[in-house]
């Protein structure tokens, strides 16, 4: 199954500020860029799935006018740290965070192997549906989390490669790729 790995567009929010599942409006220029993104895409898709959250709803409205919405393709979970400035949080709980960012929960959000265990959810779900060409229009990890899969990448090396808004990545996926891969937080 041809899967397009679709990112939201520039959401409208100070930089420094941690975000993740805020729901957040996007930049005033929105337009052009979902312009651009259309510009990336083949044409027609079988399926559109997207994150409930604006920022890739707005986007997957403007694709389609039939799509599924699924939690599960929401971004991770800052918890308590969501809309705080990054300098605003204590260093240490950071530290913490960023020495096992895969197992290490944020408090009262979630871990990387946490939220990679819904993201290979729903993936898994949708491989065995009939479809040859799907569009996710989701978030920046959920993107990454599905290319350590296909990759055959542990999860601790998500951000190694740059993912920009709007981008577009083409992968291919079935049922293989995914049990193959289940446990990527080594």
């Amino acid at each position: 199954m041809e899967v397009y790995l679709i990112r939201h567009t520039t959401p409208h929010i100070e930089k420094g500020v941690c975000y993740g599942q805020s729901d957040l409006d996007l930049v005033e220029t929105y337009i052009e860029e979902f312009k651009t993104v259309e510009s990336k895409l083949p044409g027609e898709f079988d399926a559109y799935y997207t994150s409930p959250l604006k920022r890739c709803l707005n986007l997957t409205k403007h694709l389609t006018e039939d799509f599924s919405t699924d939690h599960r393709l929401m971004e991770f979970n800052f918890g308590d740290w969501e809309m705080k400035k990054w300098d605003d949080i204590p260093k240490a709980h950071i530290d913490q965070w960023m020495k096992d960012f895969v197992n290490v929960m944020v408090p009262s959000g979630e871990s990387m192997a946490t939220m990679e265990e819904r993201v290979r959810a729903f993936f898994t779900e949708l491989v065995v549906k009939e479809y040859d060409r799907v569009a996710v229009i989701t978030h920046s990890v959920v993107i990454r989390i599905v290319l350590c899969h296909v990759e055959g990448l542990p999860l601790k090396r998500a951000f190694e490669r740059p993912l920009d808004y709007g981008d577009v990545v083409k992968v291919e996926l079935d049922d293989q790729i995914l049990r193959a891969n289940k446990k990527l937080n080594a």
